[in-house]
């Protein structure tokens, strides 16, 4: 457990997903106020019905300006001000060649998965300049490193990281931290291949926490079994 968590406002986009999901169950074990954010219409209701003082942010694009500008507004509203972000939102589309790929799938890609973490972060850094915070992205193995017929999705996961390298230059002085995960596999599905996501949610969780204060601008894999 992490004591440095509790009463800690955190904003978790993708919150009902199966990696969100163990993330707010961890965060919320720690004691965090959490801002829950999801694209669906009463998704988090219905998710977390057993858990008690969140805020619900439902029918949430977090490809839109608009969107993600009120979802920081209702959340500072809310709690009168951000201690973190995580940036889980996010998908996957891949299996055609370069020259086969269809502009709207590049383009799907680069804002779900990159243009929204820059959204996002243009949002809530202003609201931590004061008094510090911290920023965690979700990335892939495919950042690091392309593979074959999956260079929309890759070059959106390597766009997450050169963010998070930057702005966790800018923001250093700040006191606010800003770093990566990446697993090679999130085990959904309960079959033990990969990281399991209440493990990726510790590992998380520990980088939210002040046992992690002098760790900034990390792109962390997470390779699981």
């Amino acid at each position: 457990m992490f004591p440095s968590l509790q009463d800690k406002v955190v904003i978790i986009t993708g919150a009902a997903g199966g990696l969100g999901s163990a993330v707010v169950e961890r965060f919320h074990d720690e004691g965090a106020l959490l801002a829950l954010v999801d694209r669906q219409s009463n998704a988090i209701q219905e998710k977390f019905a057993h858990l008690e003082n969140f805020l619900a942010l439902n029918e949430i694009d977090v490809t839109s300006q608009l969107h993600v500008n009120r979802m920081v507004e209702l959340a500072v509203g809310h709690f009168g001000h951000i201690d973190g972000l995580i940036n889980i939102a996010g998908g996957y589309r891949a299996g055609t060649p370069v020259h086969e790929t269809e502009l709207d799938t590049w383009e799907f890609m680069m804002n779900l998965n990159a243009k929204s973490v820059f959204l996002t972060c243009h949002a809530v850094i202003p609201h931590m300049l004061d008094h510090g915070g911290f920023v965690i992205n979700i990335g892939s193995k495919n950042g690091i490193e392309g593979t074959a017929r999956s260079a929309a999705y890759s070059a959106s996961k390597s766009a997450v990281f050169r963010l998070t390298e930057s702005l966790s230059k800018e923001v250093a002085s700040n006191h606010i931290r800003v770093n990566a995960v990446y697993p090679s596999l999130i085990d959904t599905e309960g079959s033990g291949k990969g990281v399991s996501p209440p493990s990726l949610a510790g590992i998380i969780a520990f980088l939210a926490s002040d046992m992690a204060r002098d760790i900034t601008g990390a792109l962390i894999p997470v390779p699981g079994n």
